[in-house]
């Protein structure tokens, strides 16, 4: 009996570390989180989390994102910085300069970047590539 109550607090407080920007919704400035983030709507700023940030098909983002993961479906222009992995579906539009741990592209998505991917030895030299590609 406890233990399902403590599954449900725990389920609340995941819930409310996830923050969303919903479609319609545009957001100028710096935000700042420990939850992740969903951006179905406009950002034009700094966003900052040790989460994962999700931009979906009608999300558009110009500015500066730093997390651990992201998933884009929708655009992106400016400086991206991720310490895990970096995932573009087909719709994704990526502009700017990217730095990453990894890399997912899925063919159709846009990825006009200056990248950088560091590995798992951060001491190692890292690598740099300038891409223009539409896969």
């Amino acid at each position: 009996m406890f233990s399902d109550n403590r599954k449900s607090n725990h389920n609340l407080e995941s819930i409310s570390n996830q923050n969303i920007i919903a479609k319609g919704t545009k957001v100028t400035g710096d935000l700042t989180s420990d939850g992740g983030f969903r951006i179905d709507g406009a950002i034009d700023g700094t966003l900052k989390t040790p989460g994962k940030i999700v931009v979906g098909k009608t999300g558009i983002v110009n500015g500066t994102i730093e997390g651990a993961d992201a998933y884009f479906e929708g655009e992106f222009s400016g400086k991206l910085i991720l310490s895990g992995t970096l995932t573009l579906k087909s719709t994704a539009k990526i502009e700017g300069e990217v730095t990453v741990g990894k890399l997912e592209v899925d063919p159709g998505a846009t990825f006009n970047v200056t990248c950088s991917m560091k590995g798992v030895n951060q001491n190692a030299n890292k690598h740099v590539s300038k891409t223009k590609t539409a896969v």
